[in-house]
Parts: structure tokens; C-alpha cells; sequence
């Protein structure tokens, strides 16, 4: 399977993230490269996912976003204040492409190290 084959398994890959991608891929060999994507598949998360988890908040649900990305500290927190009163679930869908990006960004990196430890 070739890289762009691989990237088309990324559902809502920002253009963003498909660079730094890119960059972490250029020193893999080929197996390397398939055993990243293998890992960061399965590690990332979508935007459109997380913003149905974000909306869930104005349900009574408020957190799970949170949880999602691994902010548990926050997720109690705003699932015992009602996403403190809303604010910070509005706040969330405001910020939800920083906080998606940099949770991928965090995903990537640590898939990208696992491979190379791995050799």
C-alpha cells in the first residue's frame, strides 16, 4: 500500500496535520511507514466526532470531549458543572479544530516514536 493510500484512510485530514505527517514519515522505510499509519489510525480522532461528543454537553453530557483527548481533570470538572454552565462547551465548539489538531499532533508524535523505537 502506497502513502496516499494510506493518508485516504484518515477520514478529515487537515492539511495542517497531512504536513507534519509527511515530515515524520521522510526518514521511515516503507514498513515503518505502514506501522505508523497502523498506530495513528487507531490513536486519532475526527473532527465531526468530536463535535457530536461537544454537543452531547448541551444534552447533560457534558465532558466526554474531554475524556476523549485524555483531559480527565476537565471532563470531571465539566461533567459536574453542566460544561460549567455551558461557557466552556460553547468555548469547546469554538476552539474544536485547535483542540482536535493538537490532540492529532500529540497522536502522531507518539506513533512516530513507538515505530522508531520499535526499529
Amino acid at each position: 500500500m502506497d502513502q496516499q493510500q494510506m493518508f485516504m484512510m484518515l477520514p478529515g485530514l487537515q492539511p495542517g496535520e497531512l504536513v507534519m505527517i509527511q515530515n515524520l514519515l521522510k526518514d521511515m522505510t516503507e514498513s515503518q511507514q505502514q506501522h505508523f499509519f497502523t498506530l495513528y489510525q487507531g490513536k486519532r480522532k475526527d473532527k465531526q466526532t468530536m463535535l457530536i461528543l461537544t454537543l452531547l454537553g448541551f444534552l447533560g453530557i457534558a465532558g466526554i470531549q474531554r475524556f476523549i483527548i485524555g483531559e480527565t481533570g476537565m471532563g470531571i470538572l465539566y461533567l459536574l458543572t453542566g460544561g460549567l454552565c455551558c461557557i466552556g462547551t460553547i468555548i469547546d465548539l469554538v476552539n474544536l479544530d485547535d483542540m482536535v489538531s493538537k490532540f492529532n499532533q500529540r497522536q502522531a508524535m507518539e506513533a512516530a516514536n513507538m515505530v522508531k523505537i520499535m526499529g
